[in-house]
Formats: C-alpha cells, structure tokens, sequence
C-alpha cells in the first residue's frame, strides 16, 4: 500500500495499525517513494550492524571507507597572531 505525506500526516494512526498488522506502506513524495513504514519485531528494529553496511558500501565502486581510528587534530595547534583573521572569517567574507 502507498500513501502520500500529506495523507499520511492527516491518518496516521490508521497507517499505523496497518503496519502494525504486518503490512508495508511505501511513502511518496510527488510521487516518487522516500519511505517505507513497516512493523517493528519486538526484540527492536531490524536495521543492520555495522559491520553489514559496511560490507554493503564496501561493494560500491568508489566507495572509500576509513580504516583507522578518527583523525585527532594537531598536537600543536597554530596560533593567530593579534590582528590576523581567522580561517572561519575569511571564509566567511568570501562568500559575501
């Protein structure tokens, strides 16, 4: 069964139930299908590990995923001299 947002929104407790009752609603949105409302196990959501996504990304062309532990910053950060801009604030005029 699909259902809109819009319609969605104004009935949810009825997509609720029937999710509830095992079956699937596909959302869409101009059409096009964003979501799926489907019922939940008792022991919790049915989404994968990590482990499984990244297997799945991993089978992606291009895909890059990290393999080490996430990048700590330098030891010795720089310091701005009295005067200076920051990084945050020449960005910032540039985009003016």
């Amino acid at each position: 069964m699909t259902a809109s947002v819009r319609e969605l929104k104004s009935k949810l407790s009825r997509y609720l139930k029937r999710a509830a009752a095992g079956e699937e609603v596909t959302v869409t949105s101009r059409g096009r299908p964003i979501a799926r409302l489907v019922w939940v196990t008792p022991q919790g959501n049915q989404h994968p590990g990590e482990a499984e996504v990244r297997r799945l990304l991993a089978a992606i062309p291009g895909i890059i995923l990290p393999t080490g532990p996430k990048p700590r910053g330098s030891k010795h950060p720089m310091r701005i001299r009295k005067g200076e801009k920051r990084l945050s604030e020449i960005v910032l005029g540039d985009r003016r």
